[in-house]
């Protein structure tokens, strides 16, 4: 009912005489920038109450698994006038924030005409959103004018802010927020040493990682891995399908394929003989950061039979030698760093890809330097993060709410993204 604008009476209790931030984000990627910011954007501003949206169940399971019981957390009302002015009424924001790409009218309309403070963080547009908005500028343009500050991840991004209609002095080139979502400090949550032990995969093995993986790109990791453990007796393979629904077909693939898997879920306490098991197959959300920590070669999926690509930077935070595909068209700026500096390998296309798995396994040392540059890229470009709380601190203080000072060695200086 949450959907229809409809929310229970305790939550909106809780809210009252409270300043309000509501911050949305989709998808599971924006949940990891979400759950950063939303712990800066608290620290800033202790008293504020914040919200957090989505839009799907599994969007909800992820904000209930990974932030604080005292953040409230809701699902975005319908993009409908009606809907949307009754989520307005019953929950009474202070200020409105959009991770990363959400643009949704009648919502935007309703904020404007409460003039409050609207926010959109990590801000990009593919080059689809971006000629979509240019060719609708009749209707978008007004949108795209009633935001107070629109934190981009480079300059590319901030031209095209302004070209649909932001107000120039609104758009501040910040860097790119999921940087700050690695951090390097951070334990796994999951011992997936202790989990392939038990698969009987020995501990000098090498692995072979899909990570959020589309279809077409598991077909070919098993094809490529069939033939490469043929060289590589000790490869062991790890698919983490970006879409947990898929693992039925990605089974029934491997299961033709002739490989010997295990879904994650399956593993339960039964210890399986050395050598007896090919593949583990992840059916689960959340747990790829955990996986990407075994791997010896990670591919970074939707960027070989998909458009867009999905993050690069996780991998490369951990240290790993990271491959992906020619279709990164979502990560171009960050991608670009990173073969700058050669943190990573692009291929071409799939023999390109096989022929560069090759390398890497029998490459120790190669390896090594990729993934030393690659962590050394992220360290850099961290602290987007606090720069973007930094850009609501005036127009929120104006609005009544109580900053507290920045934590002692917060990084709110340009940096180098």
């Amino acid at each position: 009912m949450q959907r229809f604008g409809e929310y229970d009476r305790n939550l909106q209790q809780s809210l009252t005489n409270r300043h309000v931030i509501w911050i949305h984000a989709v998808s599971v990627g924006e949940m990891n920038v979400c759950v950063a910011f939303v712990n800066a954007l608290q620290a800033r501003f202790p008293n504020a109450k914040l919200l957090v949206s989505t839009t799907t169940t599994t969007g909800m399971a992820e904000l209930q698994k990974r932030l604080p019981v005292h953040v409230g957390k809701i699902y975005y009302p319908i993009d409908r006038h009606k809907f949307v002015s009754f989520a307005f009424g019953a929950l009474h924001p202070t200020a409105i924030v959009l991770v990363e790409g959400e643009i949704w009218p009648n919502f935007i309309w309703r904020a404007q005409a409460g003039h409050l403070p609207l926010f959109l963080i990590n801000g990009r547009l593919s080059d689809r959103s971006y000629s979509r908005y240019k060719r609708a500028g009749f209707l978008f343009r007004g949108l795209f004018r009633a935001f107070t500050g629109i934190g981009v991840q480079t300059e590319e991004f901030a031209a095209k802010f302004v070209a649909v209609g932001c107000r120039p002095e609104a758009v501040r080139v910040l860097g790119n927020l999921k940087f700050d979502t690695a951090d390097l400090s951070t334990r796994p949550e999951l011992d997936v040493p202790a989990l392939l032990a038990q698969l009987g995969v020995p501990a000098d093995a090498l692995v072979l990682l899909g990570g959020s993986t589309h279809p077409g790109e598991e077909e070919i990791l098993a094809d490529q891995f069939l033939r490469l453990r043929r060289r590589v007796p000790k490869l062991f393979l790890v698919l983490v399908p970006r879409h947990f629904e898929r693992a039925g077909a990605v089974a029934g693939l491997l299961a033709k394929k002739g490989l010997a898997f295990v879904c994650r879920t399956d593993l339960g306490d039964t210890r399986r003989e050395p050598g007896s098991v090919d593949c583990l197959l992840v059916n689960t959300t959340g747990e790829l950061m955990n996986f990407y920590q075994c791997a010896t070669v990670a591919f970074v999926g939707k960027s070989l039979t998909a458009e867009g690509g999905q993050n690069p930077i996780e991998p490369a935070a951990l240290g790993k030698a990271t491959v992906f595909g020619p279709n990164m068209g979502n990560f171009r700026d960050v991608v670009r760093i990173f073969l700058a500096r050669q943190a990573a390998v692009q291929v071409r296309d799939a023999a390109e890809l096989e022929r560069t798995f090759e390398a890497l396994l029998a490459d120790p040392a190669r390896r090594e330097r990729l993934g030393a540059a690659a962590q050394q890229i992220v360290r850099e470009n961290q602290g987007a993060v606090a720069r973007t709380v930094e850009m609501m601190v005036e127009p929120l203080a104006a609005r009544g709410l109580y900053v507290a000072p920045p934590a002692p060695g917060a990084r709110i200086s340009r940096g180098n993204p």
